[in-house]
């Protein structure tokens, strides 16, 4: 009747500007613009010359820098008073970005970070009365994604004031007050409670003088009123909301990772100021890059993080070297990611990591859990899951059994978002602490039975910033009000070590779940911006081959410190940093991308001068002699491209005459039994041959090869595809397979991230064979070269079959420059099957390839590494790949996508070249016995031929008694003592392995990922171990 609640808004909106007393205008500015281009400039000690800009005024510009000087009096009448600048510099423009940014320096030193979500700049006592220097370094920003764009933004307000402490109290705490009215029931007594008790203080308040000493007066009164009234009652809430502040900021999304390095110290100063007004604020910073940049970039900063880390105020944590993609990124660089991440926080720190803290990627693989628990932790933390498309998680706090049986307690912060609909669940890991989100973190959360503690992240996030005072007086408020859970401030270790106990100890049920962290969301990060998928995992293989290279390069010098490890750490810190969950899945502004090509050919840098040395000293000069590597953990037969365009025959070190075929400026040579992770030498003799019979036939498109009849129509499309050895019809009469395909890819929101179901709607396929003609036939391969026109596009595809292989390889070039098309090749097959296996880190999961449920449906695209594979007991076929991830397999048909152009953030998004390799494997039985596994290595890492003659005293590093194995890391150990030898188990199986050394060594120990040794070292020469399915092993060996 009385509108008390609408009332009640309006004069607590009112209130905050009464806050600030005695304003004092700040009217203009000395500016100019800084342009020494580098992250942490050097403070202008001169302003002559400079323009002046004034309140009211603005400026634009594109990535562009603005210094704001003037000087600032305190009146010494001030003293005692909490004195504060008010500082608004927001942007007037359009665009997507978050406002502006800048970093306050006073008097010459570097005092916080001043932006959208933080204006209020609080001085110290020692100021007052006195006349500061005070600069502004203001950043433009960027447009936020899409087309570059200038951002204008106006000079809105520079104020000096002091804070009246009691209007502030009382406008936060009438705030809460009248926000949690809103959160509770109308049956709930305290709602009505609350609302008397605010009703009441503010009929104390006389507004007709506003901003009088009267007025305060009674505002002050108001006040005590409240506060008075909310002490007299009880709060017994059984619910404890633990708070953590946090910024999340991505290393890089809609802005460089030179401007990460700029936020991070805008952040960070920001932070060490609040915790100097508010002693109980605990902020967690995961991430060791981020800390790197400012140990390199603000050394006076880092020290002062250092310290507040020792006084356990400040939480450095999150296990990952960068919070990285889960999907894309291979096994080993998910260890290296948590061995170079924990390794970082151990030596600056003196802590160890205690939880994986992923809040924002895009899935997570079932090889996780196992990788946590081999590395010493058994918790981890994310929100993302809670984006599902069709499908809420039923669980928030459970196990995760990972892909061997490993389990790590996993709890999913279920913060929502202010603006949440009923229902919703969305969470959040930028977290706000008012009453609709603290509460809701509880109403959302599934356990309520088993526990009732929760945790929330605070603080803006995503560019930055971090938690502001609004949310450090809200807490406190909170934390006082009836009707609300209890709110205080932790770390997230205390929380996640009660959160354990808790469960240890419940009496109630606790939920297992057993698979995937599938995200049905954002499955296009699986295709967009190939080139940097290509890149990362060209460079995972290298850095694999070139640190063993190093190892073997030290045992020739008898000399573990020759092994050049640390330089090769310093590349794959730029590996695991590209590998973050913007940059790799191909959702940052077009410059991200432009740096990251720059930074591939660093990495690659690093490993080829490491890898040059290595060989040059492991092998002799000598004409016509050629060493073979062979980096793999299985002998491997296969053919070589020999860097030779004369006439003549190879021969093995037993002078055995091998097949080869020349072509052009290479000749291919077929090589034998090349031992595991070894080397053979071949050796070349100049003569005169007889050209060797092909073992291919083209008769129009009906091809003949040893393994296969193929025969392809007037597109180039495979019609049939005969099995010789297994009389076996792989492609379905009538169908097709090789087809191009192109989708309409339009999805709703997310252009990048996204592939919604509905693009199968609409698709064409590519028909326009442009070029069919044999380049190659020979003894040993035989190549097609077809080409094809697709509007303002080309295909060139080599179709490479062989007569020592049963792969058919389609190495492919694509110049791109369609925008929201999708481009994917098809397969069916002549295959029975109700799930398809789909290579991943460690191991392969099984997924179905029907809808029979929502589950099922939404998995309409997933992910897979080097191979997917359909098979029924006796046959199967396999689709490999060289530097592809989005694949679908539905019933029979399996399909793996190419290439997608979206056009934000990255207007420019895949335009351009493109080249990689998928291939087509029919085999016998299922993916173990038809030699998967080892066909997707070879297509993937070839074996490396150099000039020279091997000079090595072993004939294999290492080898195995079981081809189930597979190696995935030799290298030197991080603190330069150890050889370490990492493998796995792929087959599903449990094994007993017997791993032999090819080298001299005084004795071994397994240890875990982290390279910490869990048994006793042994003096065993034979190192045998038993694995379970999918188990990793690693081992130290000690020279």
């Amino acid at each position: 009747m009385f509108l008390t609640d609408r009332k009640l808004e309006r004069r607590i909106s009112e209130l905050q500007e009464y806050r600030y007393r005695d304003v004092k205008h700040l009217e203009r500015f000395a500016v100019a613009e800084e342009t020494q281009g580098v992250v942490n400039p050097k403070l202008p000690e001169s302003f002559e010359g400079w323009d002046e800009l004034c309140v009211g005024e603005t400026w634009k510009g594109r990535d562009r820098f603005l210094w704001m000087h003037r000087e600032i009096e305190i009146p010494a009448e001030w003293a005692g008073k909490k004195v504060l600048g008010i500082f608004d510099y927001g942007n007037t423009g359009a665009g997507n970005n978050s406002g502006f940014e800048s970093m306050f320096y006073l008097n010459g030193e570097m005092y916080q970070g001043v932006d959208v979500n933080h204006k209020e700049v609080f001085f110290k006592e020692e100021h007052v009365g006195k006349v500061l220097d005070v600069t502004f370094r203001l950043w433009s920003g960027l447009e936020g994604g899409g087309v570059p764009t200038p951002q204008e933004h106006k000079i809105a307000r520079a104020d000096l004031a002091w804070l009246d402490e009691q209007v502030d109290d009382l406008y936060y705490m009438a705030q809460m007050i009248w926000e949690t009215l809103k959160e509770l029931s109308e049956y709930d007594p305290i709602q009505h409670d609350l609302r008397k008790a605010l009703d009441k203080a503010f009929h104390c308040i006389d507004w007709s003088e506003s901003g009088s000493e009267a007025f305060y007066e009674s505002v002050h009164e108001a006040d005590t009123v409240l506060n008075d009234a909310i002490d007299g009652m009880d709060k017994n809430s059984l619910v404890n909301i633990r708070c953590v502040g946090h910024t999340h900021i991505d290393v890089a999304w809609l802005w460089r990772l030179k401007h990460t390095r700029e936020k991070c110290s805008r952040s960070f100063a920001t932070v060490l100021r609040l915790m100097e007004q508010y002693p109980e604020y605990i902020f967690l910073q995961t991430q060791p890059q981020l800390y790197e940049y400012v140990k390199e970039e603000f050394p006076d900063l880092y020290a002062k993080i250092k310290e507040r880390v020792a006084e356990g105020r400040w939480e450095a944590d999150g296990a990952m070297w960068v919070e990285a993609d889960c999907n894309l990124t291979s096994g080993e660089s998910l260890t290296r990611q948590i061995l170079i991440g924990s390794k970082f926080i151990k030596d600056e720190f003196g802590t160890d990591v205690e939880y994986l803290w992923l809040p924002d990627v895009f899935g997570y693989s079932w090889a996780l859990p196992q990788i946590l628990k081999k590395a010493g932790i058994d918790m981890f933390m994310t929100t993302k899951i809670s984006w599902n498309q069709y499908n809420r998680m039923p669980h928030d706090t459970f196990k995760w059994k990972g892909i061997d049986g490993s389990e790590v307690l996993t709890h999913f912060i279920t913060t929502p978002e202010p603006w949440n609909e009923p229902g919703s669940w969305f969470y959040t890991y930028n977290g706000k602490l008012i009453p609709k989100t603290v509460k809701g973190c509880w109403d959302a959360y599934s356990e309520k039975q088993m526990n009732k503690d929760l945790l929330i992240s605070y603080g803006f996030g995503d560019g930055g910033g971090g938690v502001n005072r609004d949310m450090l007086e809200c807490r406190r408020r909170i934390d006082k009000i009836p009707g609300l859970p209890n709110l205080k401030t932790s770390t997230a270790g205390e929380y996640f070590r009660d959160l354990k106990e808790t469960v240890k100890n419940t009496d109630q049920y606790v939920n297992t779940w057993d698979g995937e962290l599938y995200l049905e969301y954002h499955r296009g990060t699986y295709t967009s911006q190939g080139y940097n998928k290509r890149m990362n995992r060209k460079m995972e293989l290298l850095y694999r081959r070139v640190e063993w290279l190093a190892v073997l390069d030290a045992l020739k010098k008898k000399d573990i410190n020759a092994a050049r490890q640390e330089e090769l750490t310093t590349g794959w810190k730029h590996i695991l940093t590209d590998q973050f969950h913007d940059i790799i899945p191909g959702s940052s502004i077009h410059e991200v991308y432009e740096d990251s090509r720059k930074d591939y050919e660093y990495i690659e840098g690093i490993a080829r001068e490491v890898e040059n040395g290595a060989i040059a000293d492991i092998t002799e000069a000598k004409n016509d002699h050629y060493t073979v590597f062979n980096a793999s953990g299985w002998s491997r037969d296969e053919i070589i491209a020999v860097p030779e365009d004369r006439e003549g025959i190879y021969r093995d070190a037993n002078g055995n005459e091998l097949a080869s075929q020349q072509a052009g400026d290479v000749t291919y040579v077929a090589v034998k039994n090349v031992p595991a992770m070894g080397a053979e030498e071949i050796v070349f003799e100049e003569k005169k041959t007889e050209e060797n019979e092909a073992k291919f036939t083209i008769s129009g498109k009906d091809i003949e090869t040893p393994y296969y009849s193929i025969s392809l129509n007037a597109y180039g499309q495979i019609t049939r595809l005969y099995d010789k050895t297994f009389d076996k019809e792989v492609v379905p009469a009538g169908e097709r397979a090789n087809v191009l395909q192109i989708f309409e890819d339009k999805p709703i929101d997310n252009d990048a991230w996204d592939i919604d179901i509905f693009y199968q709607e609409k698709m064409r396929e590519i028909t326009d064979l442009t070029k069919f003609e044999v380049t190659e036939c020979g003894a040993l391969q035989m190549k097609i070269r077809m080409e094809w026109s697709y509007m303002n596009s080309t295909i060139c595809q080599d179709m490479v079959l062989y007569s020592t292989s049963r792969r058919i390889d389609f190495a492919t070039t694509v110049d791109y420059h369609e925008k929201h098309q999708l481009l994917k090749a098809a397969f069916p097959v002549n295959i029975r099957s109700t799930y398809g296996t789909y290579d991943v880190q460690y191991g392969n999961v099984r997924r179905p390839n029907h809808w029979n449920t929502s589950w099922d449906q939404a998995r309409f695209e997933s992910v897979a590494h080097r191979w997917a594979d359909l098979s029924e007991r006796n046959y199967g076929v396999s689709l490999l790949n060289d530097c592809k991830y989005g694949h679908d397999i539905k019933d029979n048909i399996m399909r793996i996508t190419l290439l997608k152009a979206a056009t934000h953030p990255d207007h420019l998004a895949d335009q351009g070249m493109h080249t990689f390799t998928y291939a087509l494997l029919p085999h016998e039985g299922d993916f173990v016995e038809g030699n998967v596994v080892q066909e997707a290595y070879a297509l993937n890492d070839p074996m490396q031929v150099v000039g020279g003659s091997l000079n090595l005293d072993m004939e294999s590093f290492v080898t195995f008694n079981n081809d189930q194995i597979e190696l995935d890391a030799v290298k030197k150990s991080e603190d330069g003592q150890y050889i370490v030898i990492r493998f796995h188990e792929f087959a599903g199986s449990a094994q007993k392995v017997t791993m032999t050394p090819g080298f001299a060594f005084d004795s071994w120990a397994e240890c875990d990922l982290r390279e910490r040794p869990i048994s006793e070292f042994s003096k065993e020469k034979e190192i045998t171990m038993e694995l379970h399915a999918y188990e990793i092993k690693t081992v130290l060996v000690k020279l």
